[in-house]
């Protein structure tokens, strides 16, 4: 079993100081001062997590605009998505069968490199989850308008931003309440979703490749050269944020040293897969022009042109399901990495605080739920994706770097369940991928994600600088 960091010291401007949380490992259970998290996820419940936290975006509002960027070639998009996951996936998995705590990504850092790097990564990783829960509440949003328009009521585009503005509220306060069953209700939709996708998908991949129906005439598959695919990848990658999300349950998960790097990879291929498939079928049945003409809703016309009209509300009706889905995670997963940085005193102590009627951490509920509002109001979908894949990618870089640099000095308390296959070069694969996709990102999204990472270092320097959270390397 893992080992336990050294306890971080410091106080910041407020003479607050991180709290200690000493952990104790078991095969049955992971114990804490404030709650014994039983073993009780296997590897089903772990690939359902990272599976319904990322079948979203990728299927459901992306096809229509990557195909308008780098044509049929946007497939190899989702697959060189896929690959740097992947890639990610690996030490991420090593570092929390080593480090079982909830903040994830965040916390691996911090232990690693030390105060500033966590400060930047997890302050930044709030901002990053709300560009991407707003991302997913106007996708929410259009599919919303869909659905109403195939049950005959047109209501028109107007009402996109105010029906992802009203549910973006409804999952705050639906967070802040509890969520019981959330796990439970994930897991319907989870398997709902699969069921609508695979015969949706496997029906319209027979007709693409000319099994059933008419034989089209095929597009040429990079009609805009090479590098939008590259430019389509750093876009899409926001679909691939979801696979981290495991970590977080590594406290709570049977046989993590196996269970936990099967989940990831294996959620992350298992989405891949859908993906790569869900751009080929999309592109087969309408050219990749007409496609993006379509818009954020492409695949309820494709849906339309497979099965008519019960096709199009099953694809409106699966959008639906699996937006909402990835808002709802994504706003609990926010406010986990704002209680996280706040019981390290990088935020005031009070962001951390529980509610005694829900038990939910409620101020962070708040402090995510109003800024996702603000930007699901902007709209500016593509932005959104942007933003959220610039900072999720920073933070998957440093993880690589992370488990380099714990490697490298192998301190005593360092004692992962799982180690990487191919170490050094899968971490350094990670990382160099990780950061170089950044590069391909419109101009006006790093301009953004890098103004983030600098005032989240201003705030590092001003609240917190004389916080250590790193491990003895």
């Amino acid at each position: 079993m893992s080992g336990e960091p050294p306890p971080a010291e410091g106080t910041n401007i407020e003479g607050e100081s991180p709290e200690v949380e000493p952990t104790v490992e078991t095969d049955e259970a992971t114990i804490t001062d404030d709650a014994e998290l039983e073993r009780t996820l296997g590897l089903s419940g772990g690939l359902a997590i990272g599976i319904g936290t990322m079948i979203g975006a990728g299927i459901f509002v992306f096809p229509g605009l990557a195909a308008g960027q780098a044509g049929p070639a946007a497939a190899g998009s989702f697959a060189i998505g896929a690959v740097v996951a992947l890639l990610v996936a690996l030490p991420t998995s090593e570092l929390a069968t080593a480090m079982p705590k909830s903040g994830g990504g965040y916390y691996f850092i911090s232990r690693a490199l030390g105060t500033l790097a966590g400060a930047v990564v997890g302050l930044s990783l709030w901002f990053g989850l709300v560009f991407a829960t707003a991302f997913y509440l106007v996708g929410f949003g259009y599919y919303a308008v869909d659905t109403l328009a195939e049950l005959g009521v047109a209501v028109g585009d107007g009402l996109v931003i105010p029906i992802a503005l009203l549910f973006g509220a409804g999952f705050t306060v639906l967070n802040v309440t509890g969520t019981e069953n959330a796990a439970k209700l994930q897991n319907g939709i989870v398997a709902l979703l699969l069921s609508i996708l695979v015969a949706f998908l496997g029906y319209g991949g027979l007709d693409a490749v000319g099994l059933i129906g008419e034989s089209a005439a095929p597009e040429q598959f990079a009609p805009f050269g090479t590098l939008p695919i590259l430019t389509t990848a750093a876009l899409v990658f926001t679909s691939y944020l979801g696979f981290a999300q495991v970590a977080t349950v590594a406290g709570e998960m049977k046989d993590p040293g196996r269970n936990l790097p099967l989940a990831m990879v294996g959620s992350v291929l298992a989405v891949g897969v859908l993906y790569v498939v869900t751009i080929f079928v999309a592109t087969s049945a309408f050219g990749s022009e007409t496609l993006a003409g379509f818009g954020k809703t492409a695949m309820v016309e494709v849906g339309r042109h497979y099965f008519g009209a019960a096709g199009a509300f099953a694809i409106v009706f699966g959008g639906l399901l699996a937006t909402m889905s990835s808002a709802n995670a994504s706003i609990l997963s926010t406010s986990r990495a704002i209680y996280a940085v706040s019981r390290d005193a990088l935020l005031p102590k009070r962001a951390s605080r529980i509610n005694l009627r829900y038990g939910t951490p409620h101020v962070a509920l708040g402090l995510a739920g109003g800024p996702i509002l603000v930007l699901t109001a902007t709209g500016s979908v593509e932005l959104l994706a942007e933003v959220a894949s610039f900072l999720h990618l920073i933070m998957y870089g440093l993880i690589c770097v992370a488990l380099i640099a714990l490697r490298r000095n192998e301190p005593e308390w360092y004692d992962p369940d799982f180690r990487v296959p191919g170490y050094p070069l899968v971490p350094a694969l990670g990382a160099i991928c990780s950061f170089a996709l950044i590069g391909f990102m419109e101009l006006a999204s790093q301009i953004v994600g890098v103004a983030i990472m600098l005032m989240t270092a201003g705030w590092y320097a001003y609240y917190a600088r004389d916080v250590n959270l790193r491990g003895e390397l």
